[in-house]
Order: structure tokens, then C-alpha cells, then sequence
């Protein structure tokens, strides 16, 4: 059987990383802007982290990465605030994070690695960077497969949608089928065995398992708000001045609680507080935890991000949210080696 060796670009706190190691790909560095991120990458990977930009990494480089004779993998998750529905009617042209992709493109085309993946918001198909990548994948001798992904449908508890591409120089490839087609992972069942907690408290067995403080007014509200509801559910007297306008009746989520019995909503860098979205807990009177926000990222428990005296809300919130979360990772992961052994099998009978 092949081995595959993995660089892991824009990778974050790691959890595309964690994803691939857990289907036995082997990933060698992770390659971040975000210095921020390297404590929490090494801490809970076997791999180097790297800080530097990808627009100035160089072929030499990754390529040194590699062992000889195993099957190269070159994995990009570019920052997807530019594709993101956040930033429809903007020009996003001349965000710094734009030209990201095509020094991903200029990486793949000077390595030529065996494989490729990259995951982004839906969105990203909506801008011509995209279709350059792909359509130098194509002209670079790559199968590729791209498609919209429900993350619930491979068990993870949250409604998050991406866009998943695996490209290959050995022949056709396709992300494995759902793996979770009938009742869908829930937020009950992965954080409801966790200790309870206040507002403003923190669990004294693991630091991370903490919540936002909240204002007398905001804890008001969310004694007022019930799962699956909205802030329409309150009395009017405690309702956001915004709210009271028409135009603020278009946004029923924030300040909601999760429901147990569904998955959550898509875990953003600011998950951890009740205002931000629907991040209330769904019975206890505060926003979800860091802990809590990981789980839910599908991060395993334990899973470390700062040093627990230095771990800061924004800073934690901002690593989870911009995570690929580890179950796609391993989806990804598990994929790519079928088709190693669906590429070995022909091979053999050829």
C-alpha cells in the first residue's frame, strides 16, 4: 500500500491536519501566517509547524518535506473571507488574502504532487480564482473532483456546508459516499455529557471548557429564549433597538439557543458569544463554551489551544472558527487512501 505524505497549507490550529493523521495519512508541516496557531499545531500533531506566508514559501522547500518514494499530498485551505456570503456586493478584489489561491496554484504546479485537496466556503466557486485553480489542475494532468458538502452527512453535528476539491495525476477520484444519511449527529450527543457551567465560569478540570461572561440584560434575554426560538420570543422590552426596525426582522438567529435534538449552526471565530449568532446554550443560561464550539468542530476532547493561562476568547474563537473541522479532515483523509487502493488494484490486474 502507498504511503502519503501530506503538507498542510494555511493550516490553522490543525484541524485538517488531525483529520488526515486520523485516516493514516502522513502529514509532514503545516504551513500558517498565524503565529498564534503554531502552540496548539505542534502540541496536538506529529507534524512541524511553519509560520510564514504561503505567497512566499518556495517549491524547494516543500518539496524537501517529502520521503522518497511515497505519494505527495499538497492540501490548501485558503482564508475563505473573500468568497464568503458575508461579503456579497463588496470588491473583494483587493483583499490582501485574494491572491492566496494562486500562490497555492504556483505551489502545486512547481511540486506536481500526486495529490491535491482543497476545502472553502460554497461561495468560492463564484469567483474567476477558483476557476483558474481548477482549470490548472486540468491542464497540469489532474483528475479533479469538486463538490458542495453537507458535513452533517459524514456525522458531523453541525449544519456546515463546504466546498471540497480532491484532484489526482493517478486517475479518478471522489470523495467517499455520506456516511451519516439517516438521523444526523447532534449537539446532545457530543456535548451533553459536559459539565455544567455558568456564565462567566470555567470548568476547574479543563480550561477551555469556559463561557463568555454575559450582562444582566443579555442574561434576561436568554432566560427568555428557548431552543430552536428566536429573540421574537422575548418580551418586546428586551428586544435590540436594531430588532424593533424592519429591516433588523431579517436576522432571527442571533441571540438563539441550539436545539439538542438537531445539529448546531456553522461554528464561526465568534461562537462563543450569545449576540453572535445562534450560540446560546440550549439549557443552561449562557453562550456555548470554547470547549463546547471545539466539540461541535469535532475536535478530539483534550484537544489543546493555548497555554491555559494565556487562553483568551477571541484568540481561541478565531483558531475553531476558521478550522476545517477534523471529521471532514478525516473524510478527506480516508478518501484519498480508497482511491490509493482502487489505483493499486488496476494496477495489478493491468
Amino acid at each position: 500500500m502507498f504511503d502519503i505524505d501530506a503538507v498542510d497549507l494555511f493550516c490553522g490550529a490543525g484541524g485538517l491536519t488531525a483529520g488526515l493523521l486520523k485516516a493514516k495519512v502522513h502529514v509532514r508541516a503545516g504551513y500558517d501566517i498565524d503565529r498564534m496557531c503554531e502552540y496548539a499545531y505542534e502540541k496536538n500533531n506529529r507534524a512541524s509547524f511553519v509560520a510564514k506566508s504561503v505567497e512566499d514559501v518556495t517549491v524547494e522547500e516543500i518539496g524537501d518535506w517529502y520521503r522518497p518514494n511515497s505519494i505527495r499530498l499538497l492540501a490548501g485551505c485558503a482564508p475563505c473571507q473573500p468568497f464568503s456570503t458575508y461579503n456579497q456586493g463588496r470588491d473583494t478584489r483587493s483583499d490582501r488574502k485574494w491572491p492566496l489561491l494562486y500562490a497555492f496554484k504556483r505551489l502545486i504546479e512547481g511540486v506536481q504532487p500526486e495529490l491535491v485537496t482543497m476545502e472553502n466556503v460554497p461561495d468560492v466557486t463564484k469567483h474567476q480564482v477558483y476557476h483558474d485553480f481548477v482549470q490548472a489542475l486540468k491542464d497540469g494532468g489532474y483528475h479533479v473532483w469538486a463538490e458542495r458538502v453537507a458535513c452533517v452527512d459524514y456525522g458531523l453535528p453541525q449544519q456546515r456546508r463546504r466546498h471540497v476539491l480532491l484532484a489526482s495525476r493517478l486517475g479518478p477520484i471522489e470523495l467517499i459516499p455520506p456516511t451519516h444519511t439517516g438521523k444526523p449527529v447532534t449537539v446532545k450527543d457530543v456535548i451533553g455529557h459536559l459539565p455544567k457551567i455558568s456564565a462567566g465560569k470555567c470548568d476547574p478540570k479543563d480550561p477551555l471548557h469556559r463561557a463568555a461572561t454575559l450582562t444582566p440584560l443579555n442574561l434576561e434575554r436568554i432566560r427568555q429564549s428557548r431552543p430552536g426560538g428566536t429573540w421574537m420570543d422575548w418580551k418586546p422590552a428586551l428586544r435590540a433597538k436594531c430588532h424593533r426596525k424592519e429591516s433588523g426582522k431579517t436576522y432571527p438567529s442571533v441571540y438563539g439557543r441550539m436545539r439538542w435534538d438537531q445539529p448546531s449552526p456553522t461554528m464561526t471565530t465568534l461562537c462563543y458569544g450569545f449576540g453572535n449568532g445562534r450560540f446560546g446554550h440550549p439549557k443552561e443560561d449562557r453562550a456555548i463554551s470554547l470547549r463546547e464550539a471545539a466539540t461541535l468542530q469535532s475536535f478530539p476532547v483534550g484537544y489543546e489551544f493555548m497555554p491555559k493561562e494565556e487562553i483568551t476568547f477571541k484568540v481561541v474563537g478565531r483558531m475553531i472558527g476558521n478550522a476545517v473541522p477534523v471529521r471532514l479532515g478525516e473524510v478527506i483523509g480516508k478518501s484519498l487512501k480508497r482511491h490509493l487502493k482502487m489505483v493499486e488494484k488496476a494496477r495489478s490486474h493491468a
